[in-house]
């Protein structure tokens, strides 16, 4: 009896420890699907961008180029929550949207990245895996759509073949910091409605 209780009691704990793990990871509010991705509480966060309002950012890539690489899984940790745009290493990249340079980063896995906050705040545009900076672009500067601000690399854990840039959209609830926020796909905001 104490072995069948046993057998029974060990994989409902696990159950549980799994699912007590995968809420810590995610949070509470975890989205899976809808075309965002992000963990927390759900909050009021500001709108997506309108379909079809954002520049393409790489110049002479057309909006017909461009293939929908967003990946979303139940952790926030997995799947791919951007559009990757392939473009020969030093094409230059350019700005999605009126905005200002929030932080000029170097990571692991981003590599060499440009973070951008709207005007209005409420979103923030992702730029990774970049050769370099546009020469003289600082945190802080305003910065307009179309503009050059950096060039196509293969920094971070980018693979080298092709070199493309890797783009994020966050939706930003009041005081997220640059870091955070709620990945809305941008390849809809890119491409245009049909």
């Amino acid at each position: 009896m104490k072995r069948v209780a046993l057998s029974v009691a060990l994989p409902l704990l696990f159950a549980l420890l799994a699912l007590a793990a995968i809420i810590y990871v995610t949070g509470p509010g975890w989205s899976v699907g809808g075309g965002e991705a992000g963990s927390g509480p759900q909050v009021p966060r500001a709108p997506a961008p309108p379909l079809g309002s954002l520049a393409i950012p790489v110049e002479g890539v057309t909006r017909a180029a461009l293939v929908n690489g967003w990946r979303v899984a139940p952790s926030s940790r997995h799947g791919h929550h951007a559009i990757d745009i392939p473009a020969p290493v030093g094409t230059p990249v350019l700005a999605a949207a009126d905005g200002r340079i929030e932080k000029l980063n170097d990571g692991e896995s981003s590599g060499t990245a440009i973070y951008e906050r709207s005007r209005d705040g409420g979103t923030i545009y992702v730029y990774a895996h970049l050769d370099h900076y546009a020469p003289a672009l600082s945190e802080g500067q305003a910065v307009h759509a179309g503009q050059v601000i950096a060039a196509v690399g293969v920094s971070g854990d980018a693979e080298a073949a092709p070199p493309h840039l890797h783009f994020e959209v966050h939706r930003m609830a009041p005081g997220e910091a640059w870091w955070q926020g709620r990945g809305v796909n941008p390849y809809p905001l890119l491409k245009g409605a049909g």
